[in-house]
């Protein structure tokens, strides 16, 4: 038996959707992908910050919080771990990109049963890959999580081997820049370090709890010699937590200790879907 639809449009369970809206039409739009244990979203504020950021680059007028916060409430009812995806567009409008004449914002709550991430990758890490794609500098985009996710969709479709987790993104400049959807850490001498994110990329709330855990982590241009030369790499997501990464072709690290470090700190935030 399927899984009951779990979705509001603007509020009302089971809405539909205007096809001529913007979001759809040209992407106009933001999102958050957002982790819910039992009824509860732990970085629900780190969330609702980014989703105020995107607004205010795109001008669009930003959600209540506190109405967004119902409607997750309705949507997750019964799940013990919900992925909850929050899309806010311009709304319906005439043809055209001019962002005129478009009618109030578009508001979807949709919830889903949580992936679980399997006890091995917790403790033994994953294998990535470089990809081909690189990503194009845009810095009014930099960092929001907006509805263009093209390149890491092309960028994803380039492996289909299992045995790899997550490919890692660099920009047309060959920095070091994320995965295809968590954001990178490497550490040298116990100090962690992830990529500036002012030119491309989006800045995860997961990576924001690891700054905010870390004030000593550097934020700094990376490349892949920074990455041959950590002591410890890991990935990091609000849905999958901390993975470290222990190969990268003939490249093998550890997993050290500053990953294990933030898996135990995500276990009290989700101790059913982070392995012990």
């Amino acid at each position: 038996m399927s899984e009951p639809l779990r979705v509001m449009v603007n509020g009302r369970a089971g809405g539909t959707l205007d096809p001529l809206d913007r979001g759809l039409a040209y992407g106009d739009g933001l999102f958050e992908t957002i982790l819910a244990v039992d009824g509860r979203a732990p970085l629900w504020l780190r969330h609702m910050a980014r989703l105020a950021e995107g607004c205010a680059r795109l001008g669009l007028p930003p959600p209540d919080p506190a109405q967004l916060a119902a409607e997750l409430d309705g949507v997750v009812a019964g799940l013990a771990r919900a992925a909850v995806r929050v899309t806010l567009t311009r709304g319906s409008g005439p043809r055209g990109y001019a962002p005129v004449g478009a009618t109030a914002t578009t508001r979807i709550v949709a919830a889903f049963a949580a992936p679980t991430i399997a006890a091995h990758v917790q403790r033994q890490g994953i294998r990535v890959r470089l990809c081909d794609l690189r990503l194009a500098a845009q810095p009014r985009l930099a960092g929001i999580k907006h509805l263009n996710r093209l390149e890491q969709v092309l960028a994803r479709a380039e492996w289909d081997d299992p045995a790899v987790g997550e490919g890692l993104l660099l920009d047309t400049e060959g920095r070091l820049i994320s995965a295809t959807a968590a954001n990178l850490f490497l550490c040298r001498d116990g100090r962690p370090m992830t990529p500036a994110l002012d030119r491309c990329g989006v800045a995860g709330v997961a990576r924001a709890e690891v700054l905010a855990l870390r004030p000593d982590c550097l934020v700094r241009e990376l490349g892949t010699d920074d990455l041959m030369h950590a002591d410890e790499v890991f990935l990091t997501s609000s849905l999958r937590g901390v993975m470290p990464v222990t190969r990268l072709g003939d490249r093998q690290w550890p997993v050290g200790p500053v990953a294990r470090a933030l898996q135990r700190h995500w276990r009290g935030m989700d101790p059913a879907g982070a392995a012990a």
